[in-house]
């Protein structure tokens, strides 16, 4: 399976039987077959028909439309999972303080692990700025030391926050001066560094919105991340593991010069990643997605299989059906 990437201003996109069409000016100008699709991601001003839409459900195909300057993500979803039984189980273990702890315990252990081992491969890719390299995996190995040590989930967000100050201070010493990179920061971003991790989480953060959909949970009520309107906090949980090797795919693409400061702008006091620079990363991004998916899904199913397998879990319909099918 495979996502598209429409960021053409003026194309119309309709369905022709099993397929999706380009027009410009009235004229055809492209088609895609839709069976390959996982994914469409939409920017710019681009119109759709609604019996696309209709057709792009009917084949489970998740619409993602990026807003705005900043890419600002809604999404158009194909079918839920039919099974809401687990989401039943699900809004119940999400006020298990106990489960929610355990949880966040291990989220929190498989990012710092991320962090530590891409610390570890650029100290030995770099020899230049060895020092500041393993003062961090030092640093990172004794937080994660202590993960298990915490008593609630409070202290556990702090002890992830002081991780990732000195993850990205880390970063900030390998990075080229002209990237004017200095840590993180976003909303909006100020640096061409931050403006494509963003743009990352972004895209990755919309992959687990719609994995964890698909496989019948709700993406709003996580465990680690607490309920925030309009957040969907499980899939923040999901990606957390995850986001160390999106920070892996960002620096290459500015090691190897799929992207160099040129292809950004600065606008209100945001770095913006220009056309040309888009295209060029959509294309790098696809090479890499179908492990993010892949991962991502992975993690999907482990969170379904804990909620499965906590005591009480599975609801009385539930039970029902699985002894009228046994």
């Amino acid at each position: 399976m495979t996502s598209l990437y429409v960021d053409r201003r003026g194309v119309e996109l309709k369905a022709d039987g099993e397929a999706l069409v380009f027009s410009e000016n009235g004229e055809r100008v492209g088609t895609v077959p839709l069976h390959p699709l996982s994914r469409v991601f939409l920017r710019g001003d681009v119109k759709l028909t609604a019996s696309l839409l209709g057709k792009l459900g009917e084949h489970g195909i998740g619409v993602v439309i990026l807003s705005g300057r900043k890419g600002v993500p809604s999404l158009l979803l194909g079918r839920p999972h039919n099974d809401a039984s687990r989401r039943i189980a699900q809004y119940r273990l999400s006020l298990d303080e106990s489960f929610r702890l355990r949880f966040s315990r291990a989220i929190v252990a498989a990012k710092l692990h991320g962090q530590l081992d891409f610390i570890r491969e650029r100290r030995d890719a770099d020899p230049m700025h060895r020092y500041p390299l393993t003062t961090c995996e030092k640093r990172l190995t004794g937080m994660i030391g202590k993960i298990d040590a915490q008593a609630g989930i409070a202290s556990l967000r702090g002890l992830e926050g002081a991780a990732a100050a000195a993850y990205f201070e880390a970063l900030a010493e390998i990075l080229p001066a002209r990237l004017n990179f200095n840590g993180r920061n976003r909303q909006p971003p100020r640096d061409p560094i931050n403006a494509v991790l963003s743009l990352t989480y972004t895209l990755l953060h919309a992959e687990a919105v719609l994995a964890l959909y698909g496989a019948g949970l709700d993406p709003f009520i996580g465990f680690y991340h607490n309920l925030d309107f309009g957040r969907e906090s499980l899939a923040c949980d999901v990606m957390e593991a995850l986001r160390p090797q999106a920070d892996r795919f960002v620096l290459a693409l500015f090691r190897d010069q799929t992207l160099t400061a040129d292809d950004f702008s600065k606008a209100d006091g945001a770095c913006l990643l220009g056309k040309a620079g888009r295209s060029r990363y959509y294309a790098a991004y696809e090479t890499q997605a179908e492990s993010f998916r892949r991962q991502l899904t992975e993690a999907t199913d482990d969170v379904a299989g804990a909620i499965r397998d906590m005591p009480g879990a599975t609801t009385p319909a539930a039970q029902d059906s699985e002894e009228e099918f046994a």
